[in-house]
C-alpha cells in the first residue's frame, strides 16, 4: 500500500513503496499523526523530534526488556541475558559499564592506522578502473575487518562470520523478520575462538571479556559466564557490521548527489566530521527503534495502553522542521546537526565513536582516491535489480544486497570515476 492518494496517514515498516522513499510518510504523521496506531500489525509511533527524543529518556515507560527490534516484541520470545540494548536500569547500568570499560576512546583510536590501511587496500586496485560496486568493495568489507580487529578473529575467517551474524537479521521484502528465539545474540558462532582464546589470552576485546569481572543482580562480583561471554561477542559484531556498512554506502551517496559540497569538503577536510553527522541525520543507518509501553501513556489527545509495542521513528525526528531549519536539505553548514540516529539517552550507541571513525576514514580516502574535486565523479546509480526492502522502521532488520555502483553500463545514470590516484597535500 502506497501512502499517495490515502485519504488519512499510513504507515507500515515492511511496505516495499513506502520504503523506497519512507520521508513522505513521515512528513504525513509529524503533521497529521504524530501519535499513530497501526491497526495491521498492532503496534504505535512517535514521530516528531521532540515527542521521539523524550521517549528515549524515558525508560520506565518506553521499555527496552522487550527488545529494540518490532518484530521481536511481537514474537514474544525469551530473550538472552546480558544483552544491554534489551535491559533497563540497574542491569543496563551493569552491563554497559562493563562494555565501556573494554570499548574504550583509547582502544577505538588505536585502531585508526589499521582501519586507514585496509580502506586504500580496498581502494587502491579500483583506481583507473572502469567502475565499482561501493557496497560491495568497501561498505560489506571494512567494517567486518574493523569488527574483527576488535575482537580477534582471524581475517580468513571473518566474512563466514559476518555472513552468519548477518543472516539472523535478515528479512524478505514486504515482510517482517522471522523471530526464531535461539538465534537471538546467541552468539554460537563464536565459540570455538572463544574457547582457544581463553587458553590464549592477547590484546583483544574477547581476551577482555574472558577476564572482566561483573556485579550481578545478586551483588556478587564473578566472571562473566561463556555464554554472557558469547551474547556480548554477538552485539558487538552485529551491531557493528550493517550499520556501519550502511553509513559508508549513504556518504557515497550523498556527496555524489550534492557536488558543490563535496569539491569543499576535498577542499577542507576539516568539513568531514560535519559531513558525517549531517549524512547521519539525513539518510539514518537505521529509522527506528522499538520499545514496550509499560504504564498507559498519553499524546495530543490519544492514550497509548500499557502493554504496547511502539516504534520512535528516528528518521522522522531527524528531519523535524519544529528542530531543523530546512530538514530536507543537505547542509554540512548546519550550525547544530545532532541527531538521534545513535539514539539518546541511556542507550546512546557506545560504537558511535566507531563508526564516525570509519566514516571519517572512508570520506578522506574515497575523496583522496578518486577524482571527485575535478568534477569527474559525475553520476550516481542505484542498481534497483535487487528487490530491496531495507524495512527501516521494524527495528535493525536487514533486506538482500543493495548495492550501490560506480561505473558505466548501457544508459543507466550513473557517476563516472576516472584518473589516477591524487596526491594529498602535506
Amino acid at each position: 500500500m502506497s501512502v499517495q492518494g490515502a485519504t488519512s496517514p499510513y504507515y507500515d515498516p515492511y511496505d516495499v513503496d513506502i520504503n523506497a522513499d519512507p520521508y513522505p510518510a513521515y512528513a504525513r504523521l509529524r503533521e497529521e499523526a504524530p501519535v499513530y496506531h497501526n491497526e495491521r500489525y498492532d503496534f504505535w509511533t512517535l514521530s516528531r523530534h521532540e515527542d521521539v527524543e523524550k521517549a528515549l529518556l524515558n525508560w520506565r515507560t518506553f521499555s527496552s526488556t522487550r527488545s529494540d527490534i518490532l518484530d521481536i516484541i511481537k514474537a514474544g520470545v525469551a530473550l538472552p541475558p546480558g544483552v544491554m540494548m534489551f535491559q533497563d536500569p540497574p542491569s543496563h547500568t551493569k552491563h554497559r559499564g562493563l562494555m565501556a570499560r573494554v570499548f574504550t576512546p583509547r582502544r577505538m583510536a588505536e585502531l585508526e592506522d589499521q582501519v586507514r590501511a585496509f580502506c586504500i587496500r580496498c581502494l587502491d586496485p579500483l583506481v583507473g578502473s572502469g567502475g565499482f560496486d561501493i557496497i560491495t568493495e568497501l561498505a560489506s568489507m571494512m567494517p567486518m575487518r574493523v569488527i574483527g580487529m576488535l575482537l580477534g578473529i582471524p581475517e580468513a575467517d571473518q566474512i563466514a562470520v559476518r555472513d552468519k551474524t548477518d543472516a539472523n537479521l535478515r528479512t524478505k521484502p514486504g515482510k517482517p523478520m522471522a523471530v526464531r528465539e535461539e538465534n537471538i545474540a546467541r552468539g554460537d558462532v563464536f565459540s570455538d575462538y572463544i574457547e582457544w582464546r581463553s587458553k590464549h589470552p592477547s590484546d583483544d576485546l574477547m581476551t577482555q571479556l574472558l577476564e572482566a569481572e561483573l556485579e550481578d543482580d545478586s551483588g556478587v562480583v564473578r566472571r562473566l559466564t561463556r555464554q554472557e561471554i558469547l551474547t556480548y561477542t554477538a552485539v558487538i559484531a552485529g551491531a557493528g557490521n550493517e550499520t556501519t556498512g550502511r553509513l559508508i554506502g549513504w556518504l557515497a551517496k550523498v556527496l555524489a548527489e550534492h557536488p558543490e559540497q563535496r569539491r569543499e569538503i576535498a577542499q577542507d577536510r576539516s568539513l568531514i566530521l560535519r559531513v558525517i553527522d549531517e549524512t547521519l541525520r539525513f539518510e539514518p543507518t537505521g529509522h527506528a527503534t522499538a520499545r514496550f509501553v509499560m504504564e498507559e501513556v498519553e499524546y495530543y489527545g490519544t492514550t497509548i495502553p500499557a502493554g504496547s509495542p511502539i516504534l520512535l521513528l528516528l528518521a522522522s525526528a531527524n528531519r523535524d522542521p519544529r528542530r531543523y531549519a530546512a530538514p530536507d536539505v543537505y547542509d554540512v553548514h548546519r550550525d547544530d546537526i545532532q541527531h538521534l540516529t545513535f539514539g539518546y539517552g541511556l542507550h546512546y550507541c557506545l560504537g558511535a565513536n566507531l563508526a564516525r571513525l570509519e566514516g571519517r576514514i572512508d570520506s578522506f580516502e574515497l575523496s583522496s582516491e578518486l577524482p571527485w574535486t575535478n568534477g569527474l565523479l559525475e553520476r550516481f546509480r542505484r542498481d534497483d535489480d535487487a528487490a530491496c526492502d531495507t524495512s527501516p522502521g521494524a527495528g535493525d532488520g536487514m533486506c538482500d544486497a543493495c548495492p550501490i555502483t560506480s561505473g558505466a553500463t548501457s544508459d543507466d545514470e550513473m557517476f563516472v570515476l576516472r584518473g589516477t590516484r591524487l596526491e594529498l597535500p602535506e
